[in-house]
């Protein structure tokens, strides 16, 4: 009849395709920044350890070392002290109670892949590794420490435990949009604890670079390995949260 429209008839909506849900995230995707950016750094500690076990007695940092060593000279005393004693204490004796808090933390709240990840990390990178190398390049420690040390002088065990701890706990704790600010806090602790090292003469600047770069990025590969489970937990983090 003229005059009547004509209906359209109306569209179904598109179903998703097969690539179209494809490009949706796995819970078992892995991103590939943690684990470029944890190889760099590993490959930063690769290079000064060969660098430093050709010539641990005079290596090619030693220059370096020894401007910065004087740049640390004395007097060792006032608030700089007071600073340095508590990181000591930090990356010492209290570095061990920080991590087992951790532990139970996740324990308590029944975050078994966060646990494990935490455990390897520390396991691994925080001792098997410094360990290692501590052994392997065998360099002298600067002369008349100020503090109580053990052997080998690279890399630095305090800095590479306090940049391990770093990571490891803003990548299980912190949300990932909120960590911007959390990665900044936790690069001023490392910068921080690489100072008093130098200040208090248990360690060269090279060996504080090699202890950051070290905890960074074993904690950044560990943590790239354990993302599958990771995301498996947050998933089930958030059904449980939603249920009624």
């Amino acid at each position: 009849m003229a005059g009547t429209p004509t209906q359209t008839p109306l569209t179904p909506p598109a179903r998703p395709t097969p690539a179209t849900s494809r490009r949706r995230p796995s819970p078992t995707a892995r991103r590939s920044g943690p684990l470029a950016l944890g190889v760099l750094f590993l490959l930063v500690t690769a290079v000064l350890a060969a660098t430093v076990s050709a010539r641990p007695e005079h290596p090619l940092t030693q220059p370096l070392d020894d401007t910065w060593l004087r740049w640390m000279g004395g007097p060792h005393d006032g608030p700089y002290a007071a600073v340095a004693a508590v990181l000591d204490w930090f990356g010492g004796p209290l570095g061990v109670v920080v991590p087992l808090g951790l532990l139970v933390f996740l324990a308590v709240r029944r975050r078994w892949p966060s646990l494990f990840c935490l455990l390897t990390a520390y396991l691994v990178g925080g001792f098997l590794v410094v360990q290692a190398l501590k052994h392997g390049v065998d360099r002298p420690r600067p002369a008349d420490p100020l503090v109580r040390v053990d052997h080998g002088s690279f890399p630095s065990g305090h800095v590479a435990g306090t940049a391990l701890l770093v990571v490891i706990a803003v990548a299980l704790l912190v949300p990932a949009g909120r960590r911007r600010g959390w990665w900044a806090a936790g690069a001023v602790l490392t910068l921080a604890m690489m100072w008093s090292r130098t200040w208090l003469h248990a360690h060269w600047l090279s060996d504080t670079v090699a202890g950051a770069a070290t905890g960074a990025g074993m904690a950044l590969v560990v943590w790239w390995a354990f993302t599958p489970l990771l995301n498996r937990e947050e998933s089930a983090r958030g059904r449980d949260a939603q249920a009624p």
